[in-house]
């Protein structure tokens, strides 16, 4: 193990971009789908994980969507969310925010108890037997509609206790954000935190419509916010965090080699960036793995990688006395190495 390696694996972290049902590795999809006989278009292990391979996003979307399929149950969402937890516990990531897609399961005819109990139970699990604490975040689909969203909304009522955010995910290319104002005006008004994807394939105006539209919270990936001199000073000075996903951006083709990725820019720029691994099992690795390729491909430092640890937990929804617990551990890793 080398001495960036080694760093990254004491590094306490947390993920704030990690889509639940992204987690969901081939093995497993096979395992769900033969236990609740669903029939899937690959025929053996092999046939599917050569569908792992992408162009754009549509094109994972169109698996990831086939993928869900196969979780039927709340045993299925439990065991799905406590095998992510325990690959967050070989990485020491301490703290969670994931996304799960309720309309991905209710237009399956899926109750919305069962896909939101089985990963509660999963992570209230995961912080009493791994030590990880966790929030929750329920993204709205944009190629779908407001309406839809605001069903989902009335859906998801009796939990929003157990909630702590909404967010905005799939399709981004003609669906702006403020295709959902109204939706996350209410979020906003229930005390909820808000988040959305935004310039990850969509132009710098998405993540304009964000932040003035919708007033989020924080932004999900934000990549071509570069191209706009004056949305970069912007966020800078509001300190707004980027929960920047490399390898997915290299499966997507956001980028087309990783050592072209613009994660170094942005922490020359003063931005609030953060590593994070989307939805690892299609994307290729899971948070060290994207901590460690980034940093090899682009030549990070040390102090970067401790930055990007760092901006992990005061980007993330924890009170400020819990960040600061890992803030000073973060601190005596640094001190330690350095």
């Amino acid at each position: 193990m080398d001495n960036i390696e080694n760093l990254i694996m004491r590094l306490p972290k947390a993920e704030l971009h990690m889509h639940i049902e992204g987690s969901l590795e081939p093995e497993q999809l096979m395992h769900f789908a033969d236990r609740n006989g669903v029939a899937l278009d690959y025929q053996s292990l092999d046939a599917l994980k050569q569908a792992y391979n992408f162009s754009n996003l549509q094109d994972f979307l169109d698996l990831y969507y086939q993928g869900m399929s196969v979780l039927q149950t709340e045993e299925d969402f439990y065991e799905l969310t406590m095998a992510y937890q325990q690959r967050c516990a070989d990485d020491n990531v301490r703290h969670v925010e994931i996304f799960f897609d309720p309309q991905g399961h209710t237009a399956r005819g899926l109750d919305f108890r069962i896909a939101i109990e089985g990963i509660l139970r999963g992570l209230v699990h995961g912080q009493q037997t791994l030590g990880i604490s966790h929030k929750l975040i329920m993204c709205f689909l944009r190629h779908l509609s407001e309406q839809e969203a605001f069903e989902t909304w009335e859906m998801a009522q009796p939990w929003l206790h157990r909630i702590d955010g909404v967010g905005l995910d799939s399709s981004e290319l003609g669906h702006p954000p403020s295709k959902f104002k109204n939706v996350f005006a209410a979020a906003r008004k229930a005390g909820l935190k808000l988040v959305a994807h935004a310039g990850e394939e969509g132009p710098p105006e998405y993540v304009r419509e964000a932040i003035e539209i919708l007033d989020i919270d924080r932004i999900d990936h934000g990549n071509r916010l570069l191209e706009d001199e004056n949305l970069i000073s912007h966020v800078r000075d509001a300190g707004l965090t980027l929960t920047v996903c490399p390898l997915s951006n290299l499966s997507l083709c956001v980028v087309d080699d990783l050592r072209q990725h613009p994660l170094p820019e942005m922490l020359k720029r003063g931005l609030k960036a953060t590593i994070n691994s989307d939805d690892p099992a299609y994307f290729g690795g899971y948070m060290n793995e994207n901590y460690l390729q980034t940093a090899k491909a682009t030549n990070l430092s040390p102090a970067e990688i401790i930055i990007l640890a760092r901006n992990s937990f005061t980007g993330s929804f924890l009170s400020q006395d819990a960040q600061q617990v890992f803030l000073d551990e973060i601190d005596q890793v640094a001190q330690d190495f350095l």
